[in-house]
Order: C-alpha cells, then sequence, then structure tokens
C-alpha cells in the first residue's frame, strides 16, 4: 500500500468521528431530550413523531436528487469536497439548534424543530453522499475498499459509541446549569468537534479525479436509469434499509429501556462501553475473517448471530448476564452488516457503469443517506408512539414534576407498558432484518468472481474508447 492510500484510508476514516458524533447526538439522543428534558406532553410528542417521521422520508426520498447534483459538480476541488463542507457547515449550525434553550412556548419550539430538523436532514444529505461517494472514487481494488471502510467504520463506531457515554452524563459536567442550558453548550461543542474532523478529511484526501474531465452531466432520466435500472443496487438499498429500520429502532430504545425495564439507567453507558469493544473488536477483526471467508458467508453467519441475540435479549427478563451477551452478538454481527453493506453499495457502482454504461458514484452512494433517514424516521415514529401507547412518556412528565420520586414512579410501572416497549424494540426489528436478509440471499449476485470480471470489463471498455479517442484526433 502506498503512502497516498495510507494518507487516504487515515484521512478518510478520521472524518466520520466528529461526524458519527454529531449524527448521533440528534439520531439516537434528539427524541430522548425532548421527552426527558424537554418534557412534551403525549399530544405534542405525538405530533413531533409524525413530523420527524414525515420529514425524514421526504428526506430519503429527495436523497437521490441530492446525489444527481453532486454528481454533476465540476469544480477545481473536486465534485465531492465542496459539499462535504457545505453539509458539515449546515449541519453543525441545525444542530445547535435543535438543541437549543430559547424560552418559549412549546408550539413555537415544534415549529422551530420541523424547520432546523428537516434543513439539518437536507444538509446532512448533502454530506453524507458526497463523503461516502469519495470511497470509490479512492481505488477501485475490493481489498484497499475493505481496508479504507473498515478503518472508517472504526472511527465512526469510536464518534457514535463516545456520544453514548457522554450524553447522560452531561449536567454533571457544567456543575449547576440547567439541563437545558448544559445541552445547549454540548451541542455548540460537538459541532465544532465535527467540524475539525471533516476537515482532515477535506484536507488530507487525494481522490482521482481524471474522470473528471470526460464526465458527462447527469440528467434526471440518468438518475431513474442509475437508480432503477441498476438491479444489485436496488437489492442492497431495501435490503440495508430494512436492516436499518431494526436497528436504529433497538437503538433508540436504549435509554428508555435502561430507565423503566431495567431500572438503572447509569448502567446502560456500562452496556454502551461494552458494545463499543464488542463493535470496534469486530472492525479490527474483520480483515482475519475476510481472509477465511466470502463476503456471502460472512453475511449469512453475521445475520444468524443477529437473530439468536434478539432472542436471548427478549427473553433475557432484565437478568444482565444474558443482557450482554445478547448486547455482544448484536453489534459485533452488526458491525460486520453494516459494513459488508458499504461494501455492497461500492461494488453495486462498478455495476451500474458496467450494465449502463454511465458512472454515478453520488447518485448511486445516494442510497446510503436514504436507508440511514428512512430507517431513521421509521424508527422515531415506532419510538415515540410506543412511549405513548405505553404510557411511559406519561411516566417521564411525572418524573418531571417529582424528581424526587423518581424511584418510586419507576417501580410503579405496570409489565404490560413494559413489554409494549420490549416488543417494539426487539420482535419488530428482528422481523424487519430478517425479511431485509431473505431478500439479499435471493437476489443479490455480485460475488467476488464477479466482480472480477465486472472490472475486467470495464477496463477492457476504457481502454478501447480511449484507442478509438486517440484514433479520431489522428485522423483530424
Amino acid at each position: 500500500m502506498d503512502k497516498q492510500i495510507r494518507l487516504n484510508k487515515f484521512c478518510f476514516g478520521l472524518g466520520t468521528v466528529g461526524r458519527d458524533a454529531l449524527y448521533s447526538l440528534v439520531s439516537m439522543y434528539l427524541l430522548v431530550h425532548l421527552t426527558d428534558v424537554v418534557r412534551f406532553t403525549d399530544g405534542n410528542l405525538a405530533i413531533i413523531g409524525v413530523m420527524l417521521t414525515l420529514f425524514g422520508i421526504f428526506d430519503a426520498v429527495i436523497d437521490p436528487f441530492v446525489g444527481a447534483i453532486v454528481d454533476n459538480t465540476k469544480t477545481k476541488w473536486g465534485k465531492f469536497k465542496p459539499w462535504i463542507f457545505i453539509g458539515m457547515i449546515g449541519t453543525g449550525i441545525l444542530t445547535v439548534l435543535m438543541f437549543h434553550n430559547f424560552d418559549m412556548d412549546e408550539t413555537s419550539h415544534i415549529i422551530l424543530l420541523a424547520v432546523t430538523y428537516l434543513l439539518f436532514s437536507i444538509f446532512f444529505s448533502l454530506n453524507d453522499i458526497a463523503y461516502w461517494s469519495l470511497m470509490p472514487a479512492i481505488s477501485k481494488d475490493q481489498k484497499v475498499r475493505e481496508g479504507v471502510g473498515a478503518f472508517a467504520r472504526i472511527c465512526a463506531n469510536v464518534g457514535m459509541f463516545s456520544m453514548v457515554l457522554i450524553y447522560l452524563n452531561v449536567p454533571s459536567f457544567f456543575g449547576d446549569m440547567s439541563e437545558r442550558d448544559a445541552y445547549f453548550i454540548f451541542a455548540i461543542i460537538v459541532a465544532l468537534i465535527m467540524w475539525a474532523f471533516q476537515s482532515i478529511t477535506l484536507i488530507g484526501v487525494k481522490e482521482d479525479r481524471t474522470y473528471l474531465e470526460s464526465a458527462e452531466r447527469t440528467t434526471l432520466k440518468d438518475l431513474f436509469r442509475a437508480l432503477i435500472g441498476n438491479d444489485q443496487l436496488l437489492v442492497t438499498a431495501v435490503s440495508m434499509a430494512l436492516f436499518m429500520i431494526g436497528y436504529c429502532t433497538t437503538t433508540g430504545f436504549g435509554t428508555y429501556y435502561f430507565k423503566y425495564a431495567y431500572g438503572d439507567e447509569g448502567m446502560y453507558m456500562v452496556f454502551a462501553a461494552v458494545l463499543a469493544v464488542a463493535q470496534l473488536t469486530a472492525l479490527s477483526v474483520f480483515p482475519l475473517f475476510r481472509k477465511k471467508f466470502t463476503r456471502k458467508q460472512l453475511y449469512t453467519g453475521s445475520m444468524i448471530a443477529v437473530a439468536v441475540s434478539y432472542v436471548i435479549f427478549f427473553l433475557s427478563f432484565e437478568w444482565l448476564p444474558l443482557i450482554v451477551l445478547a448486547g455482544l452478538g448484536l453489534f459485533f454481527a452488526q458491525a460486520f452488516i453494516q459494513l459488508l453493506m458499504l461494501l455492497f453499495l461500492a461494488d453495486a457502482v462498478e455495476y451500474g457503469e458496467w450494465k449502463l454504461g454511465k458512472r454515478n458514484e453520488a447518485a448511486s452512494f445516494a442510497v446510503q443517506p436514504f436507508i440511514n433517514q428512512f430507517g431513521g424516521a421509521i424508527s422515531k415514529g415506532i419510538v415515540s408512539f410506543t412511549l405513548i401507547i405505553s404510557g411511559l412518556n406519561m411516566i417521564a412528565n411525572e418524573i418531571g414534576l417529582f424528581p424526587e420520586k423518581e424511584a418510586e414512579i419507576i417501580s410503579g410501572i405496570e409489565s404490560s407498558s413494559i413489554w409494549i416497549m420490549k416488543l417494539s424494540m426487539m420482535i419488530l426489528p428482528l422481523i424487519c432484518i430478517l425479511v431485509g436478509f431473505i431478500l439479499y440471499h435471493k437476489k443479490f449476485k455480485i460475488d467476488e468472481e464477479m466482480y472480477a470480471t465486472i472490472v475486467s470489463d470495464l477496463e477492457k471498455r476504457n481502454a478501447s474508447s480511449e484507442s478509438h479517442e486517440v484514433e479520431e484526433a489522428n485522423e483530424v
């Protein structure tokens, strides 16, 4: 591996640390902030749940169009970095506004939240599409991509789990400051950290820009052709979307589960630390497993581990050893699955060029934020309405009125409320994930042998095209 490839791997991966910390703050804890810090009533929480779901789906739908915008960009900084920069600035500012401490009534707060959340989703999509589209532009070598992707996922998980470990302790970092003031200052700090790490990617990564000179514009017709005509991209998109609905729903209930079911909110941080070790270990050893197993074998084995872990989690009856065992299995396997799906997407770029005759990195990688946004949107709706139906949001409001009675209030929660939450947190996600796996197993066909054929054919095609252009130039 030459010096520039190593530098690209390092700088590309580090860009995800602050980015995923900020995204996790919004995707995992915005709803927790609204229920346990701001403490919205059931009626307004229902409005917020519907709003976050619809806005998330809307943003997911427009992501391919954002991808087309990125694909049509030609600047001296390339076509990806300008949008990474614009996206990072916008998401940082909007995150701070979503965790504001302004003195306003619930209606005004909901209006401001609607505007900032919608804009956040769009700016994050710009950043996310451009960022991940850099990976296939760095190298076409599957092994290099696996190394770059694995390091990027490790860094992303460092960012995510740092947020999980820190979030609940934020008020204690700021002394006597109110909870809302503390989280407002914390959001500012996270935004600055995100900008710092993204700058490393902007400055340090050098992608191949030779394609810019001959790249054609992506029209709306090209966009739909790239997405609909690329059957492997569609299979990956649907499978990943179902997986992310399940994964985001489970993680979205994390703090609520340990607070109301397990009875010790502080244990969530210990549990998250264990899971962080599991995920980082999985990503670190992925290359070793990859030497012995095919991608399909790894994906199948990981899905079996996920299914078994969900069953153990559901039947743990809040016994910590079983919870930890289930968490280790689930998050170890999940790390493999997310990395494999990222690699499936990268391979689908070459497949699309091979099948359709046009390369659309950004339009294809628009599937990545589409999946995240769609999965996150559906999960927020599931979590919001589960909290309302189970009565747990009323419990949160009661604790806000009588904080000194928190332990007594939680101990009095009816078992039916806990089981409703566990069904939404564990069984519904498992169903979604298994349906996605069945679809992948039946329809995804790009294995190592087929990918090698695709790359070989593309090289021959490109060489033939260049030779033809030279002949035409000589005739002129």
